[in-house]
């Protein structure tokens, strides 16, 4: 595994830099989210007016800031890539049947399912709208490759239920579709409004690609490590939808027999019944630690991507962002 050294916290991004650009992003978000059908306004609104860590437009934004564009187009494809996010929830949580979403009621426990899938298409239509009307070829390119490889990665996930023979590659696939794909996307959309060099452009896609997965492979361990009040959502969700996340991989991989098929049960099944010997299991195989460093070491991949960009404290900010995304607890 490799050694992560932290910065001290002297060298830690105090200010937000990303501010002033964000509140831009918020108003855009505000007023292409209108609409004339009531219902579709009420339910965007709700998703998102939920709040969120709002990573992947921050990574539109400090990207071409980064590369020295500052043109109102980083706020309109900031605000399309949390239109694309906020659909896949909306999406997912119908797949998923979850109850709860960052300490509160999911749109379709709210609205219903027919709802929540309708709205999330409106904002998929919307995001569209609003790509085109950058009129950049290469955008709409990067956009449309994002949405089509997220949408593979969640037919792959739904093949993937209930497998607890899932190789930990596969597992790993899956993330780098459906999460990580996105993130990337952002980033690169940074280095395309800047007219980066395509060797630039790459790099910072390859920042997104693992922050991303960083960032997945945490909420896969505190789904088996966290609180329920500070996740927003229930502890042992995956479990219960039948995910064989990367902790329980590795707890299948080290545990005795007998706790063996007690995990090859819950994870065929969604038994949640008995959470609390998975739990039990899972921490003590060491299941997390190992989820933790594999976090670690995904973060480390990104910031060695972060030496094309120029010394800026743009270039800090996503550098920090590394640390914070894998050290979280929420």
């Amino acid at each position: 595994m490799m050694q992560v050294v932290h910065p001290p916290p002297e060298t830690r991004v105090a200010v937000d830099v990303a501010a002033d650009d964000m509140a831009a992003v918020d108003q855009v978000i505000r007023e292409r989210l209108r609409s004339d059908v009531v219902l579709v306004n009420q339910v965007a609104q709700y998703i998102v007016g939920a709040g969120g860590k709002r990573i992947r437009p921050r990574l539109v934004l400090l990207f071409s800031a980064a590369l020295g564009f500052d043109g109102p187009e980083r706020h309109t494809l900031a605000a399309v890539v949390e239109f694309i996010h906020t659909a896949t929830l909306l999406h997912d949580d119908v797949v998923d049947e979850s109850m709860l979403r960052r300490g509160l009621a999911t749109a379709n426990a709210t609205f219903g399912n027919a709802a929540s899938v309708l709205v999330g298409d409106f904002l998929y239509s919307r995001a569209f709208q609003m790509m085109v009307s950058v009129n950049r070829m290469r955008v709409l390119d990067v956009l449309a490759d994002a949405t089509n490889v997220i949408a593979e990665g969640e037919v792959l996930q739904l093949m993937n239920m209930h497998d607890a023979d899932l190789a930990v590659d596969e597992y790993l696939r899956v993330i780098r579709f459906k999460t990580a794909k996105l993130f990337e996307a952002s980033a690169r959309l940074g280095a395309v409004l800047a007219n980066a060099p395509a060797d630039v452009e790459d790099s910072c896609a390859g920042y997104g690609r693992a922050l991303g997965t960083a960032f997945q492979l945490v909420d896969d361990l505190l789904d088996y490590e966290g609180d329920t009040h500070e996740l927003g959502k229930n502890v042992g969700d995956d479990l219960r939808e039948g995910k064989p996340t990367l902790p329980l991989l590795v707890a299948m991989e080290r545990a005795r027999d007998d706790e063996r098929a007690l995990l090859r049960s819950a994870i065929e099944h969604g038994e949640t019944e008995r959470l609390d010997d998975v739990l039990r299991i899972v921490r003590d195989t060491g299941a997390l630690h190992v989820t933790r460093e594999a976090a670690r070491e995904e973060a480390a991949r990104a910031r060695d991507a972060l030496r094309v960009l120029p010394p800026s404290p743009h270039r800090e900010a996503l550098l920090e962002l590394t640390f914070r995304s894998v050290e979280r607890s929420s």
